[in-house]
This record gives structure tokens, sequence and C-alpha cells, in this order.
């Protein structure tokens, strides 16, 4: 994977287009190119998570929030987003680790208002250390089946903020490989599964493979703040694809219904048509094409 990038001052910006990709040693040029999208605060990274100082008296566990929105909709894209807060933000939200700081009202995205998704929004993207949003296509979806759309989302959202890790700890004049061993990377994963991590990524870095702790969560967007602030990534940025086609298409009514198989959208299919960015995998709108 190669990260298109430019640095400006201690934020790295990452723009990514992925066309192909390698699943378990099989090479599969996409439907659709995946983008994935976001930034690193390279200062703090380092300064929070491999300085000496901060080392010194435990290890440094850096974690990695992954979530998805979008599973359930007949039409758009499925987005994934991974979120890496502060070192002292992230943790149990019962334990409250956000009191007091300007993501104080974050939590599970899907027991927040919109406005209040929309407030968080640019703060999560503002305060967290890095974070990246990968929009997963409905031709993707089509190909692969939307479980693996979603799996491979989260897969390409954690790789490539740890090869962002990664190489800014490698060529960093003053962290000493002692340090770099010390680090120990949790990518805490909503759900029941973990996606398969391409590991021989990271190869040429020399991180082995049991540097990353994989964990899926259930319900985890409402139980750590990490996941939490990937949630809201994941679900405004999708409503915001969806206002978007909205726009183009005004006589499906996308805005109120988001995509999800309602009434008026059911109604909308049947009176207008499939659109191509409908779903042709989902059975409703592979009916409809039949009739």
């Amino acid at each position: 994977m190669h990260i298109n990038q430019h640095t400006e001052s201690s934020v790295q910006t990452i723009d990514i287009n992925i066309e192909h990709i390698d699943v378990k040693g099989q090479y599969i040029q996409l439907a659709a190119p995946i983008r994935l999208y976001g930034q690193m605060n390279t200062a703090e990274l380092l300064t929070q998570y491999l300085s000496y100082d901060n080392q010194k008296t435990a290890q440094s566990i850096l974690q990695i929030g992954v979530d998805e929105a979008g599973r359930g909709p007949l039409l758009g894209s499925v987005n994934v987003a991974a979120a890496i807060l502060p070192a002292t933000w992230s943790g149990l939200i019962e334990a409250q680790p956000l009191k007091d700081t300007p993501l104080s009202i974050l939590t599970d995205s899907k027991q927040l208002s919109e406005k209040k998704r929309d407030i968080l929004y640019p703060l999560v993207q503002q305060h967290a250390i890095g974070y990246i949003i990968a929009d997963i296509p409905a031709a993707v979806i089509d190909q692969v089946n939307i479980l693996q759309a979603t799996m491979l989302g989260m897969r390409l959202c954690t790789e490539s903020l740890l090869e962002v890790v990664f190489e800014k700890f490698s060529t960093t004049g003053n962290v000493n490989s002692t340090l770099l061993n010390q680090l120990k990377i949790e990518a805490l994963f909503d759900g029941n599964r973990c996606p398969d991590l391409n590991y021989d990524s990271f190869k040429h870095l020399e991180v082995a493979p049991f540097a990353i702790d994989c964990q899926a969560w259930v319900k985890g967007d409402a139980r750590h703040t990490s996941i939490a602030a990937a949630s809201i990534l994941a679900k405004v940025s999708r409503d915001e694809s969806m206002y978007t086609l909205d726009a183009q298409y005004p006589e499906y009514g996308i805005a109120k219904h988001k995509g999800y198989p309602t009434r008026a959208h059911m109604e909308a299919i049947e009176k207008h048509g499939v659109l191509p960015t409908h779903r042709r995998s989902f059975a409703p709108v592979r009916k409809a094409l039949e009739t």
C-alpha cells in the first residue's frame, strides 16, 4: 500500500486510493476504488506514545478504535473509520476519561442526536492524534459481499494508520529500538470479529505480528472512547455522502431514509428505478431489477 501524503507542520495528511488488494495471497482488482482519507499529528504521536519520559515507568499502549456505518442500507457506501485519541482520553467510557475535555459528550453515535454527532465530527478530527475514514463503494460491496467489504474497510483503516505510525517511529532519529519494542498496540474493533491484517505490509519495518493485539468488542462503540470516536467519523461521513446523493436524486428522498429499506425508499425504487449506487447484491434491489 502506498500512502500519498504531504506534511504540513506536524500534521501529516493521508489520502489513498486503493484499486487492488491482496487477500491471503490472492491479488484482487476492485470493482471500484476505495478511498481512505485522514491525518496524523506526528508531533503528538511521538510525544505521547514514544517519548523516553513516557516509557520510563510503564509500557506505552496505543489504542486504535475502529467502527463502521451503513451495513444495512440498500444504497451507497459502507463507511469505516479508525481513530487514535490522546493517551489520557482513550479508555472505557464509564471511567469518564473524556470528562472536562472537548469530547465530553462522546458516546456511541447511535445514542446521539444528529445535531450532537455533527458537533462532534470536526472535534474528533481536530483532537484525535490520528484518524482515517474509508469509503467502500456499492460496487465493492456487490463484488465481495457486505461483511467482507466491512472487514476489508476495517483492515485497510487499521493498516494505513499503523503504516504511518511505524514509519514515523522507524525514521525518527531520537527513537531507539528499545523504546519502539516497548510500544504495544491494541486495535479495538466494534463487533464480534477482527479483520485479518496483512502483517507482510509491515515486514520491512521489522514489526512483529505479536506487537499488534486485535480485539473484538461487542457494542464497543458504547464502551470505549476510541471506538466511539471512530463511530462518529464513520456515521457522519456516510450521512454526508447520502446528502450529496439526495441533491443528485431528490425524487428518492435519500436525505430522510439514508438508503435504508423504508417504505418510501422501496416506493421510489419502484417508481424511478434502481440507481447506479444501489447495492445490486441486496435482495430488494435484485428483485427490483428482475421485475
